[in-house]
């Protein structure tokens, strides 16, 4: 059997990724049970003290093992945890050298959503595709620029790494695991009992994009703004340098530092923005919502808001205009 430990760090953590990994394993076993199979995960729930309280008072967990009684696992989930990061750290210093021993050993380990912030606390992400929630990517950049966030992608795995995007989209991680641990069949019959799409392997639909402003370039910040304000029109990086009096290589470099996009990213993740709410809206067609955000060629538009979304117009159009 696969040894899984659940973490349950101190502080305010994520009691939905906590119960639903349990309960996603627990169903595989049951699963395979009832097809004469033997269970293959060996599940618990793995913290520093017999009873550990969120912060915020309104439950308590009671792990079924400390650390120190798991000498070998196969599997570490990390839970989102909120709050201060040093904070966490401080509160959960002892689960730094746990994780890193077993990883050692062979261990496989899991951060879901912002959970990453504690795992790439520990180095493990150094050089290694990763995701988070998409609304921290800027700040999980600014705090561990040797990771390499993909804050597009729902799944990434890389050296015996898993880390899932937002909220909750961990789910879609932990199908993906059953898959590669029980097989595809299971994996389906999985999805198809929690109602999981399964294969969804991007969260770009759901990123709102809304400028990354926490830095101090104000000639960075002037030229966001115009960009803002004026999405509409024809926007060229030598109009921007004419207006701010710097040269082309100094912008380009200072937004790229400031903002993690290219001066070119940014003016098209804007207008895409832009054009998300109009479609979300309904009022117009996908042309014109096209021609209102500076686009006159039909495939550069559909190019762009696909490589930013991961939809068409026209699919997205038809996914969020109910919901809207």
């Amino acid at each position: 059997m696969k040894h899984i430990s659940i973490l349950i760090p101190q502080g305010h953590f994520s009691l939905v990724n906590v119960e639903g990994s349990y309960q996603i394993f627990s169903w595989v076993n049951e699963y395979l049970e009832k097809q004469g199979q033997k269970p293959l995960f060996d599940l618990h729930l793995v913290g520093l003290s017999d009873t550990i309280t969120q912060t915020s008072g309104l439950f308590s967990i009671h792990p079924d093992l400390l650390i120190e009684e798991v000498k070998k696992t196969d599997l570490i989930i990390i839970p989102a945890i909120h709050g201060d990061l040093q904070q966490n750290l401080e509160l959960n210093r002892e689960l730094t050298p746990w994780m890193l021993k077993q990883y050692q050993k062979g261990a496989e380990v899991v951060s879901l959503c912002i959970g990453s912030f504690f795992l790439a606390a520990t180095g493990l992400l150094d050089n290694k595709q990763c995701s988070t929630h998409w609304q921290f990517a800027y700040d999980f950049r600014q705090l561990f620029p040797e990771a390499i966030l993909m804050d597009e992608k729902i799944i990434t795995e890389a050296g015996g790494i898993y880390t899932s995007g937002g909220a909750y989209s961990f789910t879609s991680l932990l199908i993906y695991l059953v898959e590669k641990y029980a097989g595809r069949e299971v994996a389906i019959a999985g999805a198809k009992a929690f109602m999981i799409d399964i294969d969804r392997n991007s969260q770009s639909p759901f990123i709102v994009f809304s400028g990354q402003k926490t830095h101090e370039d104000e000639a960075v910040l002037k030229a966001q703004e115009y960009i803002e304000q004026h999405y509409q029109d024809k926007i060229t990086i030598d109009k921007l340098c004419e207006k701010l009096g710097i040269g082309r290589r100094t912008l380009e470099r200072r937004f790229k530092k400031a903002t993690s996009n290219t001066v070119v990213e940014y003016i098209q993740r804007v207008k895409t923005e832009a054009a998300k709410k109009q479609l979300e809206s309904g009022r117009k067609t996908v042309y014109e919502v096209m021609y209102s955000v500076g686009y006159n060629d039909t495939k550069a538009f559909r190019d762009v808001f696909k490589k930013i979304t991961g939809m068409s117009p026209v699919n997205y159009r038809n996914k969020y205009l109910s919901i809207a």
